[in-house]
C-alpha cells in the first residue's frame, strides 16, 4: 500500500512504549542467582529488584511500595546492591535511607537516620560504603560513608564512619585487598567531573590522603594493595592507566577512543577486572565496543581482543564472576537489556530485554556526519521504515532533529521504542551529537566550553541543512525536538529561525539566570564553564537565553514539564509558554503531575507520546493512522 508519510499504519502504540520502557539499574551476581532493578511504569515508574534463581526462576524481591532509588546528586545511581549471603540493601527513593531486606524477612529495617540521601552503594569483603549527601547544613554536605550493616547506624549516625567529606562531590568507593585503604573519586563544587576530578586514596587508620596523579580520574579499582586500574584522559581520551599509590601512572593498552564518559551517576562501569586478572573495557568512538585486555608473561604489551556482542551503545559492566560477566546495554538491532557475556566462549545470554527487532521494521541508524562552522558534525539517522508500505517516491518524508540532554552526553544510535513510533508512522529521526558531546573525544567534547547556545545551535542548524541538502528530509517538515539540555538547543534554535517548523521542548532550559538562581547543587557552577562566570558573563547569560528573544519563535512550540523536576524546575517551561501566549504564537503546555526531570510514569509515557504526535500531525499535516 501506498500511504503518506506520517499516515503510514503501525503497530507500535504510545502504550506499547510505556510496557517496553522497562529501565535496568544496576546487576550483581550474589548467592548463586543473577539480580537486578528495574523500572515498573505501570506502578509509577517504581524500581524494583528482581533475582533469577539458577534453575531459571525469577523472583521479585522488593515488594511495593518500596523502591530503589537514589536521589544524589538529583540523577542517583547505585540505589541497591546484595550481600554476599543474599540481604539487599537499597535506597528507599521515599525516605533515602539505606534499608536491608533479608532473606525471607517480611519488611525490611533501616540501616542509616533520617535526612541525608544516599546512593553508589557498594559491599566490599563483607563492608558497606556508599555516596552520602546532606542538603540539610549549610553549606551543603557531602561524603564518603562506611554504613554498619547491623542496623546500629539506623537510630546513631555517629555509628556510621565518615571517611571523607566536604561541600565537593564523590564518587567510586573502592577498598583495597588489604581492607586498610579506600580509593574514591571527587571533584570540587565548582567545577563538573568531566572537567577536572582527583583519585584519592585515604587510610582508614590514620586518615592520610594521597592524591594521584589524574585530570578527569574516573573508577578507579584496586590491582594489589599498591596498584589501581583507573581511567583518565591526559591525551584527550579516557584511557586506562595502572597507577602506584607512590608514582606516575602507566598507560594500559591506550586508544583512540573512550574508556569513560560523563559522571552522571553513580555506578556507571565502563571497565571490569576479572578474577584472573583480565580486564573487560568499553571502548566508545561514537558507538560502543568492547574489548578483553589481558597481559601475557614476558610480553611487553598487552593483548587486545575485540568482542563480537549484540549491544553497542550505553554499555555498564555490572559485576562478573569468573569468565562471566553482566552488562545492561542498549543496542542497534535489540532493545534495551540485561546480558550475561561469557569472555571465554563468547556466548551471550539475554536475561531481560535484549530482544532482537525485525530489521523490516528497525534496519538501523546510519552514521552520517555533516560539515559545520566549527568543524564536521556527527549524527546518527534513524530512516522511515514500515515493510507494509511503498514510501510516495514523489515527496520526501518530514524528519525530526533530536538534541540529546546533557550537555555533556550523547546520543549512540540505539534502537529506542519512541524513535521507532515516528519511523514506523513515515517520520524520520536524525539524532545529532552536537559539539559538546561525549564520546568523540575532549576536544569534540570542549567546544561547547563557553559556547552553549552558540556552538549546539550552528551544529543542529547545519545538521538540518545536510538532511535537506541531500534529499533525505523535506526542508519544510523538519521539527527540531529534545529534553533538558536538549530543549535549551531547540528554543534557541527556534530564536535563531528558519530551518525549523516546529518545536517539542521537553523541560528545557530557556533562562539562564533563572536557572543558576533555582538550580541544584551538582550543576550549580556547570554554567561558569559552559557560558561564563556570573556577575562577569550576565549580559551573556541575557543575550543567550531563548526567553530573551522569545519574540523570534515563529513556529508552534510543544512543551512538556514534570511537575516535581528539581533540576530544571516548571517555572522555566512556564515563562516560554506565557511569552509565546502573549504574542499569539500556537502553543501546547502539558505539566505532568509526579514526574521529576524525566518521564517514568506508564501514564506520562503514553500521555506525551500521542501529544507529540498529535502536534506533529498538525503541524506537518498528515493524518495519524490508529
Amino acid at each position: 500500500m501506498t500511504a503518506p508519510h506520517g499516515s503510514w499504519p503501525s503497530p507500535l502504540s504510545a502504550a506499547d512504549l510505556a510496557v517496553a520502557g522497562v529501565r535496568i539499574d544496576g546487576a550483581r551476581y550474589s548467592d548463586e542467582a543473577i539480580w537486578w532493578s528495574e523500572s515498573v511504569p505501570q506502578d509509577r515508574g517504581r524500581m524494583t529488584v528482581l533475582r533469577e534463581d539458577p534453575d531459571g526462576t525469577v523472583h521479585e524481591v522488593l515488594p511495593a511500595p518500596w523502591n530503589a532509588r537514589s536521589r544524589v546528586h538529583e540523577y542517583g545511581g547505585g540505589a541497591w546492591t546484595v550481600t554476599p549471603d543474599g540481604a539487599l540493601l537499597f535506597v528507599d527513593g521515599e525516605d533515602q535511607r539505606v534499608h536491608r531486606l533479608d532473606p525471607g524477612a517480611d519488611a525490611p529495617v533501616p540501616l542509616t537516620v533520617p535526612g541525608p540521601r544516599h546512593g553508589g552503594l557498594r559491599v566490599q569483603q563483607g563492608r558497606l560504603f556508599a555516596v552520602r549527601e546532606d542538603l540539610r547544613p549549610t553549606p551543603h554536605e557531602r561524603a564518603i560513608v562506611e554504613i554498619p550493616l547491623d542496623g546500629s547506624g539506623a537510630e546513631d549516625d555517629g555509628a556510621i564512619a565518615v571517611i571523607a567529606r566536604g561541600p565537593g562531590f564523590f564518587a567510586h568507593p573502592a577498598l583495597s585487598p588489604d581492607g586498610s585503604r579506600l580509593a574514591y573519586v571527587a571533584w570540587d563544587e565548582r567545577r563538573m567531573p568531566w572537567e577536572t576530578a582527583e583519585a584519592v586514596v585515604v587510610d582508614l587508620g590514620s586518615a592520610a590522603r594521597t592524591v594521584l596523579p589524574a585530570r578527569t580520574a574516573l573508577q578507579p579499582e584496586w590491582l594489589s594493595d599498591e596498584d589501581l586500574l583507573l581511567a583518565d584522559d591526559p591525551t584527550g581520551r579516557w584511557n586506562l592507566y595502572r597507577v602506584r599509590t607512590d608514582g606516575q601512572p602507566r598507560p594500559v593498552a591506550p586508544t583512540d577512543a573512550d574508556t569513560g564518559g560523563g559522571l552522571w551517576v553513580l555506578g556507571q562501569r565502563w571497565s571490569r577486572l576479572l578474577e584472573d586478572g583480565r580486564i573487560l573495557a568499553v571502548r566508545t568512538n561514537g558507538s560502543d565496543g568492547l574489548v578483553l585486555i589481558e597481559q601475557v608473561a614476558g610480553e611487553a604489551e598487552p593483548r587486545v581482543r575485540e568482542l563480537t556482542v549484540p549491544f553497542d551503545a550505553e554499555l555498564s559492566l555490572e559485576d562478573a564472576r569468573g569468565s562471566l560477566v553482566l552488562i545492561t546495554a542498549q543496542g542497534a538491532q535489540v532493545t534495551p537489556g540485561l546480558w550475561e557475556l561469557d569472555v571465554d566462549s563468547g556466548a551471550v545470554r539475554p536475561l531481560r530485554g535484549g530482544d532482537r527487532v525485525d530489521p523490516a521494521w528497525v534496519p538501523g541508524a546510519r552514521p552520517v556526519t555533516f560539515d559545520g562552522p566549527h568543524g564536521p558534525v556527527h549524527a546518527f539517522d534513524h530512516a522511515p521504515a514500515n515493510p507494509d508500505v511503498d514510501p510516495d517516491p514523489a515527496t520526501l518524508p518530514p524528519y525530526i532533529v533530536h538534541v540529546h540532554g546533557g550537555p555533556t552526553a550523547h546520543a549512540t544510535g540505539a534502537h529506542a521504542g519512541w524513535i521507532s513510533y515516528f519511523t514506523s508512522r513515515g517520520i524520520g529521526v536524525l539524532e545529532v551529537n552536537y559539539g559538546g558531546s561525549t564520546g568523540y573525544g575532549r576536544a569534540y567534547r570542549e567546544r561547547l566550553d563557553g559556547q552553549w547556545g552558540v556552538v549546539d545551535v550552528d551544529d543542529v542548524l547545519a545538521a538540518a541543512q545536510g538532511l535537506s541538502d541531500a534529499g533525505i528530509a523535506d526542508p519544510a517538515r523538519i521539527a527540531i525536538r529534545g529534553g533538558s539540555a536538549g530543549g535549551w538547543t531547540v528554543l534557541s534554535a527556534l530564536v535563531r529561525g528558519g530551518a525549523f517548523a516546529a518545536g517539542i521542548d521537553r523541560y528545557g532550559v530557556v533562562d539562564l539566570r533563572r536557572l543558576a538562581e533555582d538550580t541544584h547543587d551538582f550543576e550549580r557552577y556547570y554554567l561558569d564553564g559552559l557560558v561564563g562566570p556570573l556577575p562577569e558573563a550576565q549580559q551573556v547569560y541575557l543575550e543567550r537565553s531563548p526567553l530573551t528573544h522569545a519574540d523570534r519563535i515563529d513556529v508552534p512550540v510543544l512543551i512538556l514539564q514534570g511537575e516535581d523536576d528539581a533540576v530544571v524546575p516548571p517555572s522555566q517551561s512556564e515563562a516560554i509558554r506565557d511569552a509565546l501566549a502573549a504574542r499569539g504564537v500556537p502553543h501546547d503546555y502539558v505539566l505532568f503531575p509526579g514526574e521529576g526531570h524525566g518521564f517514568r510514569q506508564a501514564e506520562t509515557i503514553i500521555a506525551a507520546t500521542e501529544a507529540e504526535l498529535r502536534f506533529l500531525a498538525a503541524v506537518f499535516g498528515f493524518d495519524p493512522q490508529p
